[in-house]
């Protein structure tokens, strides 16, 4: 099974150069980094990065995150994944660019 993350340019730039991440400054503070299934993912992108260009969507394959995946409520008691763990650029199963087009992201043809 497939799971996303939503990274900013710097964000991207930081787990190809590094090789790990700790995630966004959200993440950073939540211990935690926040993740979303396909469903959850445009939901995600409206409410926290509305506006922002310059996206990429990373999706990420559950069976490389393992134990350290965890599924817990958030939204409206949906579960969401998270994980306990750094992320890591082998974690990355595939990226895509996420534009803004208008004022909603344009999600990949994977989404459709």
């Amino acid at each position: 099974m497939l799971v996303y993350k939503i990274f900013r340019s710097d964000e991207w730039a930081d787990l190809s150069a590094r090789g790990t991440s700790a995630g966004a400054p959200v993440d950073v503070a939540d211990g935690f980094v926040h993740l979303s299934t396909a469903e959850q993912t445009a939901e995600t992108a409206a409410r926290h990065f509305a506006g922002e260009d310059g996206l990429m969507l990373l999706a990420l394959d559950t069976d490389r995150l393992g134990d350290a995946l965890r599924w817990e409520p958030s939204r409206g008691g949906a579960l969401f994944p998270h994980l306990y763990r750094e992320l890591r650029l082998s974690d990355v199963v595939w990226t895509r660019p996420l534009p803004l087009q208008g004022s909603l992201h344009r999600f990949p043809e994977e989404f459709e």
